[in-house]
């Protein structure tokens, strides 16, 4: 029996690619969510949209998710999968709090519409000042 990814990627054969490049498949798609997996270096890489805040329980999903694909489609040569949650909004502590990146798992909000200048500013300086604080952070641990 072939695997969920060779069976995905024989459909793909008319254009030609190697394995080893990129490719995108549509898993789930519902008026709360749309689901993609991507393969490309030899890992898989799970994509889920969700259009409202980030929940906890995203994050079991998401395990269970990568699990499946760690047990029943990684091959030998390939890196464990990593997966991404795309909320409209998401708690900054929550998720850390969470712990994912330990399990491969990053949360990233999008926005729908462009906030006003101002606040666009003040976010983006929000992230760079926790941006740094991250590098810093992660410093002292390495060097510890």
């Amino acid at each position: 029996m072939q695997s969920l990814k060779q069976q995905l990627y024989n459909r793909l054969q008319i254009f030609k690619k190697p394995p080893e490049t990129y490719y995108c498949w549509l898993l789930k798609n519902s008026q709360s969510e749309a689901n993609l997996l991507f393969y490309q270096s030899h890992r898989l890489f799970r994509s889920s949209l969700k259009i409202d805040e980030f929940k906890a329980a995203h994050k079991g999903q998401m395990e269970l998710y990568l699990k499946w694909l760690d047990k029943y489609e990684k091959e030998k040569n390939e890196k464990s999968p990593i997966g991404l949650i795309l909320c409209a909004e998401a708690n900054r502590e929550q998720v850390e709090l969470l712990q994912m990146h330990e399990d491969g798992i990053m949360v990233a909000e999008y926005w729908s519409d462009l906030p006003p200048k101002e606040k666009l500013e003040q976010k983006l300086h929000n992230i760079l000042i926790e941006t740094k604080e991250r590098i810093e952070t992660q410093k002292i641990l390495e060097n510890t």
